[in-house]
């Protein structure tokens, strides 16, 4: 990394918080509807740019979003903040629509093997499939944003080609006129030089097209790996609030980077993500209470950089006898 990325100068980046449906999915607990709307809602206020609010899946492929619609419908929505749900196939995509979702959240892998365990299907069917949904998102008038999985990696396959990544970034952009596409580094085994690389690939071709990353913490890389991101081009990056979140195909994987961490991390950096911490560890602080363990979220635990902690009550005595030893 050159030293210019140590400073961020006030460069603009964005939030999408993903805790409240790529976190919550994996929970044994479900948390009850209201919780998930006072959470978003106070997302939404702590400025995150963007919210996956939900899934509009089965209620028995993933039981703890099973009340999609009531969240989606009954969340305060502020002006400025796409509010996403992922959809699977056509009839999730109408759920969404018919709930007012701002943008369709397509999920496919580029790796074979782990579509067809995530999805039970070829990467070529999930396309065709998807296919349709994109048709009815232009119908309308709903923006599509692309998921794709294992970009940096395969946790059955091992290396997954950049060019593999990208000839489907093209299928899906210059195909179905994705307005978005994410690169997700699914159980975390991007490295830094990796991620410059396909960064720099996918802004050469599609400079117009938003672009997220989306990092996990598995192996210690997450915010080195969006660093590198960010010095290549990226201004969007997925994180999860608490660092929710991990991958049934990558056991011991932690959830996302964390969302309070990273956006301590970048304002120290010099970063704007218009993102009042605050506000975001005050969301943070109940979600132990709501899923029933901790979470790997550090700041929380630790405070901000200059959150001071009081003098020791005996101090001033400590103090007194020090200057009377001269």
């Amino acid at each position: 990394m050159s030293s210019s990325i140590w400073n961020g100068n006030g460069r603009r980046l964005r939030l999408c918080e993903v805790g409240m449906r790529d976190g919550l999915q994996i929970e044994p607990v479900f948390v009850p509807t209201e919780d998930k709307i006072a959470l978003i809602d106070a997302l939404s206020q702590a400025g995150a740019a963007k919210i996956e609010v939900t899934a509009f899946v089965s209620a028995q492929a993933i039981p703890a979003l099973r009340d999609g619609e009531v969240v989606m419908r009954e969340i305060a929505r502020r002006p400025g903040v796409v509010y996403s749900a992922l959809v699977p196939n056509v009839r999730g995509a109408q759920r969404a629509i018919e709930a007012r979702t701002d943008e369709l959240n397509l999920v496919m892998s580029a790796s074979e093997s782990h579509n067809l365990a995530n999805l039970r299907m070829t990467r070529g069917q999930s396309f065709a499939a998807l296919s349709q949904v994109a048709a009815l998102a232009r119908e309308a008038g709903v923006a599509v944003n692309v998921s794709l999985s294992c970009c940096f990696g395969c946790p059955m396959e091992g290396e997954v080609p950049a060019g593999t990544v990208l000839d489907w970034c093209g299928r899906f952009v210059d195909e179905l006129g994705a307005q978005g596409v994410t690169l997700c580094d699914t159980t975390g085994m991007a490295y830094p030089p990796q991620v410059q690389a396909l960064v720099r690939g996918f802004r050469a071709r599609w400079p117009g097209t938003a672009l997220t990353v989306h990092f996990h913490d598995t192996r210690g890389l997450g915010l080195a790996n969006l660093l590198a991101a960010i010095e290549a081009g990226a201004d969007r990056f997925d994180a999860s609030l608490g660092g929710l979140g991990g991958c049934p195909y990558a056991p011991g994987a932690s959830g996302n980077v964390c969302s309070e961490d990273i956006v301590h991390a970048l304002a120290l950096m010099g970063y704007d993500t218009g993102v009042d911490l605050p506000a975001l560890l005050a969301a943070a602080s109940r979600l132990p209470a709501l899923i029933g363990h901790a979470l790997p979220g550090q700041v929380v635990k630790a405070g901000r950089r200059l959150d001071l902690h009081p003098l020791p009550a005996d101090f001033e005595a400590t103090r007194a006898r020090a200057l009377a030893r001269g």
